[in-house]
């Protein structure tokens, strides 16, 4: 028995020979295109337009995208190879990639027609630039507790808060915006009267403003968003007046398989990093490999990295199946892939020694993004909780606060 999964059959992972012809086009794009910048991006803090409309024109941006809109589709395999490979050279270039599905995948699971239409082939081919607004000044894990509101009006709604962290506001064109439309019926229904709106850059009352320096992920840096009284037509709502939360925890549960993809071409950079600098750096007349310590760090490197990378692809399987565990196999691939990217970056810079602690060695930058990795979508912390609230509704039917 493998409770609390139905079948043994639910931890296979699925590959086929098209991901991997697909996983070399992303790693020869990413050497090519993106490396001989690393350095200028982490200087600068800012990912060249160019460089995003290289990608777009690989299609890269409307990976999740079904191909009815312009789209890849959205097999969560190729999602996760793509950001995996990218991440092994930069991962604030895929959070692009990663917040775009944050604004496409509840248009698409929950919108309208009409909005799948006008939106979602813009942000595939690249044309558009999306974020998804949810966090706050004091909600962020917590999303039942968001103050913004959206207050109805004629002929739509009007929307007042202040929107904090959000990746890729200084780009976005639209922005998907989670609102308070009405009061909680109790305490314990906190979850309830949240709802998502579209929002256009250009509508009056909406101001993308001071930007967040961060510890990591140095080129994609997050900004405030100040909504004041800004009016969004009623065909702006997406899905179902106050069933916002459902929508974006499913939404969630799709970014967290992302976070995870990001922490395993962490860890595969530093191992790749650390075994060739062992090969190369020489101390006592010989090559650091030929220490035990320095065989150690790299055997255990690479236990971890495999280990993270099987629990990546296996929540990516269930979530192509469609799977009910696959929310919390999402959950437990981004607490183990961060920790292992975490452990992995350490070990790089002990490996590396005054290069790894040097920062134009660009080795230290990765444990800087580990920190990162381990708090947006969800903190690891609250990653545990969702995996055992999950476990006790699938196999006992049971709601544990």
């Amino acid at each position: 028995m493998v409770f609390p999964f139905p079948t043994g059959l639910d931890f296979s992972v699925e590959m086929k020979e098209e991901y991997e012809i697909f996983r070399k086009s992303v790693r020869a794009f990413a050497e090519k295109e993106i490396e001989p910048l690393v350095k200028d991006i982490e200087k600068s803090n800012t990912i060249p337009p160019s460089l995003l409309k290289k990608a777009a024109e690989q299609g890269y941006l409307g990976l999740g995208i079904p191909e009815k809109y312009g789209g890849q589709g959205t097999d969560m395999m190729y999602i996760t190879l793509f950001v995996e490979e990218v991440s092994r050279i930069c991962p604030a270039f895929t959070v692009a990639t990663l917040i775009h599905s944050l604004f496409s995948f509840p248009i698409f699971a929950y919108g309208t027609e009409e909005q799948r239409m006008k939106y979602l082939p813009q942000i595939a081919k690249g044309e558009k630039h999306a974020a998804h607004a949810t966090t706050e000044p004091g909600a962020g894990t917590d999303v039942a507790g968001i103050e913004t509101t959206a207050k109805k009006v004629d002929g739509g709604w009007l929307i007042n808060g202040r929107k904090y962290f959000i990746s890729g506001a200084d780009k976005a064109d639209y922005f998907i915006v989670l609102a308070r439309t009405s009061p909680p019926p109790s305490r314990k229904e906190r979850h309830l009267g949240l709802t998502f709106f579209i929002v256009e850059r250009e509508t009056p009352g909406l101001r993308v403003g001071e930007k967040i320096e961060v510890i990591g992920i140095r080129g994609s840096h997050p900004n405030e968003v100040i909504l004041d009284n800004v009016h969004v037509p009623d065909e702006n709502v997406v899905g179902a007046e106050g069933k916002g939360f459902k929508i974006a925890m499913e939404t969630y549960d799709h970014g967290r398989i992302g976070v995870a993809a990001q922490a395993v071409g962490v860890a595969q950079a530093c191992f790749e990093k650390t075994l060739q600098y062992s090969l190369q750096r020489r101390a006592f007349e010989k090559p650091l490999i030929y220490f035990q310590a320095v065989q150690f760090h790299v055997s255990e490197m690479l236990t971890m990295l495999e280990a993270a990378r099987l629990m990546l692809y296996w929540s990516a399987t269930l979530a192509n199946k469609n799977k009910p565990e696959a929310a919390m196999a999402a959950s437990m691939a981004k607490i183990f892939a961060t920790e292992v990217a975490e452990k992995a970056a350490l070990k790089a810079i002990t490996v590396h020694g005054g290069i790894g602690v040097a920062s134009d060695g660009l080795v230290e930058r990765f444990l800087r993004d580990t920190q990162v990795f381990k708090i947006y979508e969800g903190t690891n912390d609250i990653q545990k909780l969702v995996i055992l609230r999950q476990m006790m509704r699938t196999t006992f039917g049971m709601d544990v606060d």
